[in-house]
């Protein structure tokens, strides 16, 4: 059986400036009006699909400190 392409590869995935060198950090890309997430050390693994609301909604959760980060 032949691999099947990753349908995501085309896409722009970004880091936060704020990962620094440690590895472990998420990449993030936009498609259409939705936010793709995935582990850097796996970037051919799984890719989580959230809508813009719901990644804006953990986004304000996180900065306000009401998502534990460890």
């Amino acid at each position: 059986m032949a691999a099947e392409p990753n349908p995501y590869s085309m896409l722009v995935w970004r880091k936060s400036r704020a990962s620094g060198g440690s590895g472990e950090c998420v990449e993030v890309a936009q498609l259409d009006s939705s936010v793709l997430i995935r582990d850097s050390r796996d970037r051919s693994g799984a890719v989580l699909v959230v809508t813009s609301a719901q990644w804006l909604g953990l986004l304000r959760r996180t900065r306000n400190g009401e998502v534990d980060r460890g």
